[in-house]
């Protein structure tokens, strides 16, 4: 009897631990100044899989890491778009940019070589479950049934906030934003990180 209840008390003790801590996850974003978690994800670019390291690309420069609800639907074709067109100047400044989202690799394949989108110009990575992004203190919206992007298919997959890192050469965070608590368009993520890092 006291083995069973010992167990019934270890598992209530377990899961409320991860709870908290996913809890905390989706409280706690990281600010101004604090360390930019690494991570490895498979990416596309131009359609092509890859494996992106965040590590590698702060060796070169500056890494904009901006974390997107989904592929195909209006505010992150927008925001993917305006990185795409704007990618040269990014690159000019010596910055990295990498779209992070829970879109399936394959989605992404697509979504990275379309012309109206991502046009080849950049990766976006494949964050399913959003573990990712909760090291960054995000959270992660379950999927909804009947939710569907701007080409009629249903959206399976959950959802990220829009929230954009600007993460420095020693991977100290410079900046911060988000479409929840900032209240800027898509569009204006773009410009605020362009902004950014070609004052470094």
């Amino acid at each position: 009897m006291f083995k069973k209840y010992y167990c019934l008390s270890f598992l209530i003790f377990s899961f409320s631990l991860l709870v908290t801590r996913a809890a905390f996850a989706q409280s706690a974003t990281l600010s101004k100044g604090n360390a930019a978690p690494v991570f490895t994800a498979q990416a596309s670019v131009a359609g092509s899989a890859f494996d992106f390291s965040l590590k590698k690309a702060l060796a070169k420069g500056p890494v904009v890491v901006y974390f997107y609800p989904s592929a195909y639907t209006g505010g992150c074709d927008a925001e993917a778009h305006a990185f795409a067109e704007l990618i040269d100047k990014f690159t000019a400044a010596g910055a990295t940019v990498i779209g992070v989202s829970a879109d399936d690799i394959q989605r992404l394949n697509t979504f990275s070589s379309d012309p109206k989108y991502c046009a080849g110009k950049f990766p976006v990575a494949s964050d399913p479950g959003g573990k990712i992004a909760a090291t960054y203190g995000l959270g992660f919206t379950p999927p909804r049934l009947g939710i569907k992007d701007v080409l009629g298919q249903d959206l399976t997959h959950g959802f990220i906030p829009r929230t954009t890192f600007v993460i420095g050469k020693d991977g100290k965070i410079l900046a911060v934003f988000s479409s929840e608590t900032d209240h800027i368009s898509p569009t204006e993520h773009v410009d605020k990180a362009l902004a950014i890092v070609k004052g470094l």
